[in-house]
């Protein structure tokens, strides 16, 4: 039964922006719960999320937190929760937060990938109190004004709170660039601790840090934290020499978050990748994982190189499955008998959550599910229970058994969302609509539509985003010289994420079929991608709200709909009462300019930035480093005036990402005009926007100073 759209009885549309009057009554539901195309007509609405069995299960359906980066479990109390601005909170059984420990005047948190990252409960922390945290610090000795800190704290209160009194730094170090700061730590069963730093940033390791041993960045460290600052324990390869003595392993780009198996003592980790492969490593004393001689099991920035000496990883994924991995834990829980013994990761991007058998030798990854989530971290409880933490939300998820469903129809025509006798005309309850500033689609001609469940209103940010609710569909059609290629639909499902499904039309133009992953295909000369659906994720991310394009600034435009009256769309939408009175549309409202009409250069130019790369390039986005490419940032506020890349230069010599006046050494040009690797965007796009690119030189050619 297709429940994920259409089964919702009590759910039906939306007045439609017709003149004529539209039949929404509700469904009749079949007496053996079966449902037939006709009934779904009557809705097209977001229903529960497809499950191999696995789903996520919100902890504290009240409480949200500000960046969550960790969660450890307190000792008969519940749980701190680490934010990556600087606190701790303690979560008790009441689900009532209390402040654990205040390190926000410590920290330096202003980077992405920089701020409270890690935390870890010494093994005898019952008896003495002692906790340990992982930051950045300020630094006037660093050229990205960062300094990695291991720090140590007492809890003289059974783990109430700390005494920062007690706060003792025991290992820091300087960083030269402002990403790839790892810092997760945790202890071993041989009660050591271990921590994780990444190769020192920018982008390809241009220091070398991965495979010089005479250095902390890139490695994970071992510890004796039982010494008044640390001790080196004894069989760390380079105890003797040769190397900095508290390195257990090393050649890792960004080993980002790892966890010791409760039962077999081994360590397993999630190492980022630098453009195309996410890898997971079982980390062994004195490994050697391969960074920068290769990213994943490929060779980097080489045709060939040696593997002499360096150790592969368990499992590898290329970047149409997500952009940057989450290492997580070996299930040892008893509420999901189908995981025991299974390693459990996920991505970042993506929001994807796989499974491989720990114990295997070359095991096969299983997709659990599109969670819909940033995951920035896994958690595991005293009985092995594992907990999810959402980045963007900053909501906790409970990993937890369902039954196993599919729920999306296979058929564009089954959806409920076009009409089952001819699915390329919308269903009555799909509203149409056009943005102000497009993205990029390979010159395709496209539609749009949106249908928001009965009851459901639309709340408008401070910042002019709209948090569209749970139900709604969202709908794009695409089509290359008048023929249909592909029709998305992007829904929000009742546990409150989003994810993408993408329908390929039959050559007959008669049907749309789901596609279970992505595909790449010729249309006509051309070659067009159908993103999978991890890619779907990667650009719609919890940083970006999900929805893209449906925000004041985008919507605010006239449009002529199908009963010909031409309206400001959003007074259409006020009168239909779409919004919410909590957060409602301000009475002053400003739109974005048109990157193809007339108008000054800038203006239109960071229109067009902030349509085609601000999803990613935003605070706290998947995008790398501090760029900020939305159209209410200035140019200094952008971080990109006369800034170093942090990615490859593609042979440009002495690049920034905008160097004022010379778009030939403007990373922001030079990315937009790429055809292979390294291109922007990196997804779903193979022919580059003359236009845009003219576009953006014009402004960058103009521009003469950063202010």
């Amino acid at each position: 039964m297709h429940r994920s759209f259409a089964s919702f009885a009590h759910l039906a549309c939306i007045t439609a922006l017709m003149a004529s009057a539209v039949d929404c009554s509700p469904a009749i539901e079949a007496s053996d719960g079966a449902e037939s195309v006709e009934q779904a007509l009557a809705s097209c609405v977001g229903g529960a999320r497809p499950s191999t069995g696995v789903a996520l299960e919100r902890v504290w359906p009240s409480v949200s937190f500000d960046k969550p980066v960790a969660m450890v479990e307190a000792p008969g109390r519940g749980f701190y929760v680490v934010e990556k601005t600087g606190l701790v909170k303690l979560m008790t059984s009441a689900a009532s937060p209390s402040t654990f420990v205040d390190l926000r005047s410590r920290v330096n948190a202003s980077p992405n990938e920089a701020g409270l990252l890690g935390m870890a409960l010494h093994p005898k922390f019952a008896q003495n109190g002692l906790v340990f945290f992982s930051y950045t610090k300020p630094s006037s000795t660093s050229p990205a004004n960062l300094r990695s800190v291991i720090a140590r704290a007492k809890s003289t209160d059974g783990g109430a709170t700390i005494d920062l009194t007690t706060l003792t730094e025991l290992l820091s170090f300087d960083q030269p660039y402002s990403n790839h700061n790892g810092g997760h730590i945790a202890f071993g069963k041989d009660e050591n601790l271990y921590a994780g730093f990444g190769d020192g940033g920018s982008g390809g390791d241009p220091q070398g840090h991965g495979q010089n041993v005479n250095t902390l960045l890139g490695a994970i460290l071992r510890l004796d934290v039982d010494a008044t600052t640390y001790a080196i324990p004894p069989t760390n390869p380079f105890a003797s020499g040769g190397g900095r003595p508290e390195i257990y392993a090393w050649g890792f780009r960004n080993p980002w978050r790892f966890s010791f198996d409760r039962v077999t003592g081994d360590l397993w980790a999630g190492d980022v990748g630098q453009s195309a492969w996410e890898e997971v490593d079982k980390v062994v004393l004195g490994g050697n994982y391969g960074w920068r001689t290769r990213e994943g099991n490929h060779c980097y920035g080489a045709s060939t190189c040696s593997s002499a000496g360096l150790i592969a990883p368990v499992v590898e994924y290329p970047r149409s499955d997500g952009i940057s991995i989450t290492g997580g834990f070996v299930y040892r829980g008893t509420a999901i008998s189908t995981l025991v013994g299974r390693y459990v990761y996920g991505d970042f991007g993506s929001g994807r959550i796989w499974s491989i058998d720990a114990s295997a030798p070359s095991p096969s990854p299983r997709l659990l599910m599109e969670s819909g989530k940033s995951i920035a971290s896994f958690a595991e409880d005293a009985s092995g229970e594992l907990y999810v933490l959402d980045y963007g939300t900053g909501q906790v998820h409970r990993v937890v058994a369902t039954v196993a469903s599919n729920g999306i129809p296979s058929r564009l025509s089954q959806t409920g969302c076009f009409l089952a006798s001819d699915p390329s005309s919308p269903a009555p309850s799909l509203v149409p609509y056009a943005v102000n500033a497009e993205l990029w689609s390979d010159g395709a001609d496209k539609a749009r539509w949106m249908a928001l469940p009965s009851g459901g209103k639309i709340r408008v940010g401070a910042d002019g985003d709209w948090e569209l609710p749970v139900g709604t569909v969202l709908a794009k059609s695409f089509s290359l010289a008048g023929k249909k290629i592909e029709t998305r639909l992007f829904v929000r499902h009742t546990d409150g994420g989003w994810a993408g499904y993408a329908y390929e039309w039959n050559d007959a133009q008669t049907d749309a079929l789901l596609l279970e992953t992505g595909k790449t295909k010729l249309v006509g000369a051309q070659s067009w991608t159908i993103p999978s659906r991890a890619d779907c994720m990667t650009c719609h991310n919890g940083a970006a709200g999900g929805s893209l394009g449906l925000e004041t600034q985008q919507l605010n435009r006239t449009f002529t709909y199908p009963d010909g009256t031409t309206q400001n769309q959003l007074d259409r939408l006020q009168a239909m009462g779409a919004f919410s009175a909590i957060a409602p549309l301000p009475a002053v409202r400003t739109a974005l300019p048109r990157p193809h009409e007339p108008g000054a250069n800038a203006p239109r130019a960071r229109a067009y930035l902030h349509a085609n790369c601000s999803f990613c390039h935003r605070p706290d986005g998947p995008g790398r480093g501090a760029l900020d490419l939305r159209f209410s940032a200035d140019l200094a506020g952008t971080h990109a005036c006369n800034a170093a890349p942090e990615l490859d230069t593609l042979g440009v010599v002495n690049a920034r990402l905008f160097a004022p006046g010379q778009p030939s050494r403007s990373m922001l040009s030079v990315r937009m005009k790429a055809t292979g690797a390294g291109r922007m965007p990196p997804l779903a796009s193979a022919r580059v926007d003359a236009a845009g690119a003219a576009l953006i030189d014009q402004w960058i050619g103009a521009t003469t100073s950063c202010f």
